[in-house]
């Protein structure tokens, strides 16, 4: 998804910059004193935040959950779904709830990397620790191993760019 950028400066702003998706456009909404350079930094960071948060609601992450739980022989949660505050942690689980959080940053990564978190907070609801028989559970998905390189390399490359 690449949408066409229109930019909108106001002297009543004085700091914020929002962005939304207008008659399927990137409508940002700046101060007028910000510069050229400000503006292409936000505006390429609320891009992608726009492009990952409309990936995200096209995947039914408790569907996808649930079908995993039966394929791996693990629980399903009582809720699965994306958030986007969690800027450290690809999931997190409330095993005593049942609850999972998956971090909007991984909606356009492959399906076998999204499905590798899934199973992994999924094994968290059996053991709320990373013990040998909590990667075992995690493990029961075949490319679990190799979407840890993956997350790794993503997670690297984001801290590069800071």
């Amino acid at each position: 998804m690449s949408l066409e950028v229109e930019v909108i400066r106001s002297t009543k702003r004085r700091k914020s910059v929002s962005a939304r998706i207008v008659d399927g456009r990137i409508v940002v909404r700046m101060p007028q004193w910000m510069t050229k350079a400000q503006e292409m930094e936000y505006v390429a960071w609320m891009r992608e935040k726009l492009e990952r948060q409309h990936t995200a609601t096209a995947i039914d992450l408790t569907e996808r959950a649930n079908q995993l739980a039966r394929r791996y022989r693990l629980p399903t949660p009582s809720s699965i779904r994306w958030v986007t505050n969690q800027r450290s942690r690809w999931g997190s689980c409330s095993p005593t709830a049942g609850e999972i959080r998956i971090t909007d940053r991984i909606a356009n990564f492959p399906d076998w990397v999204v499905d590798a978190v899934i199973v992994h907070e999924l094994a968290h609801l059996v053991e709320a620790n990373h013990s040998p028989r909590f990667h075992q559970l995690a493990n029961r998905h075949p490319k679990q191993e190799r979407a840890h390189g993956y997350l790794l390399a993503m997670q690297n490359q984001h801290e590069d760019r800071r």
